[in-house]
């Protein structure tokens, strides 16, 4: 199963449609958005693709958050969310607090920790662990990025907007 990853997006609908149309093409199962979307047009945006989500420390109006996303029949999950996908346990957080994120790499409780916020992507294995975070799909005048996860494989992709 493919997995979109997607964070940091800041209100540049441009780079999320582009974002949507390479999910769509890539049959992803559904997206994973960790936060800092900022504005509720922004949630709207995914409108015609599973989207679950976590907050992150730049989504004020949080109500507002969650009744788009409402409107579009995608979840946010909180500020932190847990699953088990293809037998694997993911955790999400959007990385505010370093040294939260760190402890949920070296639980060891997690077969993937996904994480945003710091606008830098991130692959790499510590333990068991595998540590995922696309960067930035708003760009920052920089690259734009996303990724997409294969359960079956355990590679992510790191893709170029």
């Amino acid at each position: 199963m493919k997995l979109g990853i997607i964070s940091d997006s800041h209100d540049h609908i441009d780079n999320i449609a582009r974002s949507i149309r390479i999910f769509r093409d890539r049959d992803v199962a559904y997206v994973l958005h960790l936060g800092d979307y900022v504005n509720p047009n922004s949630v709207r945006a995914f409108q015609g693709i599973k989207l679950v989500g976590i907050f992150g420390n730049n989504d004020g109006d949080k109500l507002r958050l969650m009744t788009a996303c409402n409107e579009i029949s995608g979840e946010i999950k909180g500020e932190f969310y847990e699953f088990e996908e293809a037998g694997l346990k993911f955790a999400c957080y959007h990385g505010t607090e370093l040294s939260i994120k760190d402890a949920l790499v070296k639980c060891s409780t997690y077969d993937v920790v996904l994480s945003g916020h710091t606008h830098t992507c991130e692959n790499i294995r510590i333990g068991k662990t595998l540590v995922l975070n696309p960067g930035t799909s708003h760009g920052f005048g920089d690259k734009a990025t996303i990724m997409i996860f294969d359960t079956l494989t355990m590679r992510a992709e790191l893709i170029e907007l």
